[in-house]
């Protein structure tokens, strides 16, 4: 049993044991810097053997967080999903706010986001003609806003296709 204890003691404490868990993560998808830095704390590495991994990663060009949140951003609208959600998204898997506020602002320029709330809207509607104009109008709204879009698009959006019927 004791032998076991010094083993695991010994891997963590080991910077290649380290980089290599470092590699599988990456091998399935990029990763920020923080994710890798938490999937480590996760696995009990040393805080001096996370820095030094991290900034072997770095010098390498394996991990960028500037790249992965173009990255992430760009596979996010595919979705789609509204621009404030994936700003939280990124923020919570640990970019900086200006890298975040940098990439928002480059998406911004060419992402329809009110042409998209309009035809996710139709089509939610359209699945919904049986269900009371009322509480088709308030589904499709909380589904947008699950998705990220702003509140007030949302809303002018929703208010347009669902005009009352008197």
């Amino acid at each position: 049993m004791k032998k076991r204890c010094v083993k695991s003691l010994v891997r963590l404490n080991n910077p290649l044991a380290a980089r290599e868990y470092a590699f599988l993560l990456l091998k399935f998808r990029l990763r920020s810097e923080e994710e890798i830095a938490l999937r480590l704390r996760q696995k009990k590495f040393s805080e001096e053997v996370i820095r030094e991994t991290i900034c072997f990663l770095k010098d390498k060009n394996f991990i960028d967080d500037s790249v992965f949140a173009k990255a992430w951003v760009n596979s996010r609208l595919k979705r789609p999903l509204g621009l404030r959600r994936i700003q939280e998204e990124l923020r919570q898997k640990g970019i900086d706010k200006k890298i975040i506020e940098d990439q928002i602002f480059e998406v911004k320029k060419d992402y329809p986001e009110d042409k998209i709330v309009a035809r996710i809207a139709g089509e939610r509607l359209s699945k919904l003609k049986k269900v009371e104009p009322i509480c088709a109008k308030r589904r499709v709204y909380s589904y947008l806003i699950r998705r990220g879009f702003s509140a007030d698009l949302v809303l002018e959006t929703v208010n347009k296709l669902c005009k009352p019927t008197y």
